[in-house]
């Protein structure tokens, strides 16, 4: 009996390592990418899409035999727009699902929510959506626009082009559009523009209430001096500010906005017809005429299996990321870590608008900046495309930023060197 026990104890031994090889094996025949976008909350509205273009992109490369001679495998998670939680489920990502690298979050506080796990346990982040500069990683790839890729163009334009002298900066109350209103008006007071020209207004994030605020606006707007709006109100709280901008009778040609956080996604839930002439600064609009764009909407199209589906900015931010982190991947001939990061830099992708992006040594990438009205189908027409410009990390109208630069080769791998001292300050985030 007792020698049955321990041929019995044997072979299930056997036949369980046995079960744990294949699995391994099985684990060994995919590459994890982990999808870290909110499928519920208030940042729902713009991240969901994300989540579906992710899936896309997975499935796309799969049919081209994957990477490295293995699949890729999609690990969802939805942080449900709670920036902690965004933390925890990156290191679930990290650490639990041994992903090879992650792409997502939206709103810079989920990004800076993200941050530092991503520096602990060495992982890589592509960021897809604009935001404030002032912040270079080692481990976090923006390929959203810096601030010199999106806002002051934006302003430029309106500057240039309608005239404007006066400019309200409204925006969700968290880092993004504080940090990028900061450096927008030390932009407009160095080209001149008084203080007292310029005013601020934040508010929460998901604001239903804006009869004062636009009130505000419109009487801000009454002074003889043409006025603009710059728009990083962001999420779900963007519908009730156009629909009272309609109900208070303010037109683009009276007092123009300018969004950096509303896109054809957005567009898709309001009633476009009022909001015909306001406009949104991008780096990709899906009514960009380019073989690459029409294949890309083809192909989204065809996976979400509906036409009236939307693409976007982030999109392409998005698309453009993947792309470089596939690319880097089969040069370095590893998912390592460090080694994708020493092949990346100089990586260079097809964009959507017909030209390609690099991912440069400060972990930005070149981008041309678009300049789009909304018409009243929910697309909008380009008034304005630049050439490629590179995302500058930190702004050079901020005085402890303007000596600041980031390279993240060796030997300098610095995310804030000063040019003025020499010196690298540390990690750079």
């Amino acid at each position: 009996m007792k020698i049955s026990a321990k041929l019995g104890g044997a072979l299930l031994a056997a036949a369980l390592s046995t079960t744990a090889f294949h699995g391994a094996l099985a684990q060994e025949d995919t590459i994890k990418i982990g999808v870290l976008h909110s499928l519920s909350g208030t940042m729902a509205i713009s991240e969901t899409t994300l989540k579906d273009a992710m899936l896309m992109l997975v499935e796309e490369q799969n049919k081209k035999g994957g990477v490295l001679g293995k699949k890729l495998e999609a690990v969802v998670v939805d942080p449900a727009s709670d920036w902690p939680l965004f933390a925890e489920k990156a290191r679930q990502l990290i650490s639990q699902d041994k992903v090879a690298a992650v792409f997502g979050c939206w709103t810079s506080s989920s990004r800076k929510s993200v941050l530092p796990v991503f520096e602990e346990l060495n992982s890589i982040l592509f960021y897809p959506v604009q935001y404030e500069g002032e912040e270079s990683s080692r481990n976090i790839f923006y390929t959203g626009a810096a601030p010199n890729q999106q806002a002051i163009p934006a302003v430029d334009y309106l500057a240039e082009t309608e005239g404007v002298e006066r400019w309200v900066l409204a925006g969700t109350d968290y880092v993004y559009p504080q940090t990028t209103n900061k450096i927008l008006k030390a932009y407009l007071m160095s080209k001149g523009v008084a203080e007292d020209d310029i005013m601020i207004n934040y508010t929460p994030f998901g604001h239903s209430d804006w009869q004062t605020i636009v009130t505000d606006i419109k009487n801000f707007g009454s002074a003889g001096k043409k006025t603009a709006v710059v728009s990083t109100i962001n999420g779900d709280a963007n519908v009730p500010f156009y629909k009272e901008l309609a109900n208070q009778g303010i037109k683009a040609e009276d007092i123009p906005v300018v969004a950096f956080s509303v896109g054809e996604e957005e567009l898709a839930g309001l009633d476009t017809g009022p909001l015909v002439g306001h406009l949104a600064a991008w780096n990709y609009f899906q009514s960009v005429e380019s073989e690459a764009n029409a294949e890309f909407i083809e192909t989204w199209h065809a996976f979400t299996k509906n036409d009236k589906r939307v693409t976007n900015d982030p999109m392409e931010a998005a698309y453009i990321g993947f792309n470089a982190w596939v690319k880097a991947v089969e040069a370095a001939g590893t998912t390592d870590t460090d080694a994708v990061l020493d092949s990346i830099i100089g990586v260079a992708v097809p964009n959507l608008s017909g030209g390609y992006s690099t991912v440069m040594p400060n972990h930005h990438i070149t981008k041309p900046v678009l300049i789009g009205e909304i018409q009243a189908g929910g697309q909008f027409e380009v008034v304005q495309e630049t050439p490629a410009v590179v995302g500058d990390e930190w702004s050079d109208y901020l005085p402890d930023s303007k000596d600041l630069i980031a390279d993240w080769r060796k030997p300098m791998e610095c995310g804030n060197f000063n040019v003025a001292t020499g010196k690298c300050g540390g990690k750079g985030s």
